[in-house]
């Protein structure tokens, strides 16, 4: 693969492209046009229409600069057929010295309506001298930055395609029997097209030019699983098992019996924590279906195995619930857990580490403190990663290697997510992991019922509020903001506590947000849970993990503003206990489309599956995985949900290849994946 260097680029070029994150040849031919412009066919002008966009070949008649109202160009010019205007609004000196009368041009640019009538407004033009060929291919335009234009950026594509390998990866006979053409042919196709191409077929990606390109992508991504998972089946894991009598014995603590689907999971897990290579596992379960059980069951395996296990969660609350919660089950058992987060003060942190790295620390729970560099386990068994779309790819893998820096074993890794993922994402982006699902809530929990609110009607609220509170329930009242913002004219939790505190003076309020001292709202948490409060003003720092069983009403403000999943997860947080669940989403009118859409699924739906179907339609797979944020690679050109048949082949392709000529598999992984493989499958 060629570097920007072996281009002949230089080195101030080479820093403007890598600002598009272009590094090598491969990543210039994979820098696709976002549209084409058709400058191989003049049009006269009397052929031309309104919003028409079309090259014309034309002979300057005049130019003037008027001053009133704004500085302007403007230049009327002509072919045989009739008359147009041209008008510059930034224009330079020389530009006026070169539209004198009789000047040929040839412009590409869009018919508009102007005051002296039909117009082009900054066409695209060049002046003509003699017989200049028009271009036999549709012009590419690039995305592209600051200092780089399109004609650099196009003489770079060309180098790299004329002096970059581009042979087939893939062997004739599959390629003939996928009726895909050869990939040297598509990636010509697609920076060059010839004129009378369908565009709406290139627009659409459904061009075959296209759909090769993306069927290798895909292969690309199932072949580096494919490698991975054979790679993990070689490598070293503790076998981790508990006696029955333990596992009975942490069961008989629960106030509840476990569901079918509970045991299911639980017996996947235990069957990949006997075997003598990493459990790579994915967890997944609607909102308050029992996964923290399922995972400290798993933790007894590895303490009972003489291991350590490690749970990280995205934020304090949620660590702090997992704590709070696994320790009570595990500590008469004679286990001890220890608590790690950056908040703690320094002596604190030094003792948790010190029981960390000692072993003493069977169990340790926190956030991302638990992969800084100062942490160093002793013998880290299992590795269990809460709301996993939630962390960075490298921060998943840091707490993966920390059993593997003195040549000890890889851990067992669990991984929970209460974003239920479509399969068709879970077979592009997940085909490592093997999934348990947790598809049924707890015996007795009721389907909480969800009202969609105007504003206006915000009194009938207050007074549902004040009377489930008054019978000894407990309600959440959720706001977007911390604290007054003009750009965003929302209610916020500051002002919202300071009105409640006024509408509801006989109650007990409090206010949590994530500005608050760790401390502070650690204790907030413990008054609300234990009935001292009766009524929490929150933003979504309760988005996951608050368990309060005695709350079963949440208010939502601005429910029109936040994304299904969040609504989704907020309204998880009640109905946990006997009482029926009700939430309830104020909105503000007027709504967009999108925000009237994400209410209508919320409204419809409790089925945690079904909605994120919807939400995968809405977000594209980028946002639903948190990848965006995470900087997972994503597939550049694929859709996993659009492109299914080309889904399915890849998944056959990859199975068969790896295991009949890994060399040439290889190959394709390299030519794809060159610096992005080890995250693909983090």
């Amino acid at each position: 693969m060629l570097s920007l260097e072996d281009l002949g680029i230089t080195p101030a070029m080479a820093g403007r492209l890598q600002k598009l994150g272009l590094c090598n040849a491969f990543d210039l031919i994979l820098h696709l046009p976002l549209r084409y412009q058709d400058e191989t066919r003049i049009t006269p002008v009397r052929d031309l229409f309104y919003g028409q966009t079309a090259c014309l070949e034309v002979e300057v008649v005049e130019t003037q600069v008027l001053y009133r109202p704004k500085r302007t160009l403007r230049t009327r010019v002509r072919d045989d057929s009739g008359e147009l205007h041209l008008r510059f609004l930034n224009f330079h000196a020389n530009q006026v010295r070169q539209f004198s009368a009789g000047t040929r041009l040839r412009l590409y640019g869009e018919l508009r309506h102007g005051p002296l009538g039909p117009e082009m407004v900054h066409p695209k033009y060049r002046l003509l001298q003699g017989q200049d060929p028009l271009p036999e291919t549709l012009t590419p335009i690039y995305p592209t930055a600051t200092g780089l234009s399109q004609a650099a950026l196009q003489r770079c594509i060309a180098r790299a395609l004329a002096l970059e390998d581009l042979s087939d990866t893939l062997p004739d006979a599959w390629r003939t029997a996928l009726g895909l053409p050869a990939f040297q042919d598509c990636v010509a196709l697609l920076h060059r097209p010839t004129p009378g191409i369908s565009l709406e077929a290139l627009d659409q990606r459904q061009h075959p030019a296209w759909q090769r390109l993306k069927f290798d992508e895909l292969l690309a991504q199932q072949i580096s699983m494919r490698f991975h998972h054979q790679a993990r089946l070689t490598q070293s894991a503790p076998v981790l098992q508990c006696t029955q009598a333990q596992r009975n014995r942490l069961l008989e603590r629960l106030p509840f019996r476990l569901t079918g689907a509970q045991h299911r999971a639980l017996e996947q897990i235990e069957s990949d924590l006997a075997r003598p290579y990493p459990m790579h596992r994915l967890l997944q379960g609607d909102v308050g279906s029992g996964k923290t059980v399922v995972a400290a069951l798993a933790c007894l395996h590895a303490i009972s195995a003489g291991f350590q296990a490690a749970l990280m969660a995205p934020t304090e609350i949620l660590a702090e619930q997992h704590f709070r919660k696994i320790e009570h089950l595990l500590q008469p058992l004679g286990i001890t857990t220890v608590w790690m987060t950056g908040s703690l003060r320094k002596k604190d942190k030094a003792d948790a580490q010190q029981h960390i790295a000692s072993g003493a620390a069977q169990l340790v729970i926190g956030t991302h403190a638990l992969i800084q560099s100062a942490v160093s386990f002793h013998a880290l068994g299992l590795v269990v990663i809460d709301e996993q779309h939630r962390f960075g790819v490298a921060q998943r893998l840091a707490l993966r290697k920390k059993a593997g820096s003195a040549g000890r074993s890889e851990p067992h890794q669990l991984m929970m997510s209460a974003t239920p993922i479509p399969r068709t994402l879970s077979m592009s982006y997940f085909a490592d992991l093997d999934l348990s699902v947790i598809d049924e809530l707890p015996a007795g929990r009721q389907p909480i019922i969800t009202k969609l609110v105007n504003d206006a009607r915000r009194e009938e609220v207050i007074a549902r509020v004040r009377e489930t509170c008054l019978q000894g329930g407990q309600a959440y009242w959720v706001c977007p903001l911390i604290e007054e913002s003009e750009s965003l004219q929302l209610q916020t939790a500051v002002e919202t506590f300071a009105a409640i505190s006024r509408i509801f003076p006989e109650l007990r309020s409090g206010l949590i947000h994530g500005r608050l001292a760790p401390a502070d709202k650690t204790d907030l948490m413990a008054r609300f849970s234990q009935g001292e409060l009766q009524l929490l003003v929150a933003t979504t720092v309760i988005e996951v993990g608050v368990d309060v069983p005695n709350a079963s009403v949440m208010v939502i403000e601005h429910a029109e503003r936040m994304g299904l999943a969040q609504l989704h997860q907020l309204r998880g947080r009640v109905g946990r206990g006997s009482r029926q669940g009700h939430c309830i989403l104020m909105y503000h009118p007027p709504l967009s489309a999108l925000a009237r859409t994400r209410l209508k699924v919320i409204y419809e739906h409790t089925d945690g599956f079904e909605i994120a179907r919807h939400d995968l339609m809405l977000r594209g797979p980028g946002e639903f995985l948190g990848a965006r944020q995470s900087g997972t690679p994503l597939l550049r050109f694929a859709d996993p949900e659009q492109d299914g048949p080309l889904l399915q082949e890849a998944i056959r392709v990859a199975r068969t290849w790896t295991e009949t000529d890994p060399a040439a598999a290889r190959r394709h992984l390299q030519r794809w994946l060159w610096s992005r493989q080890e995250y693909l499958t983090a």
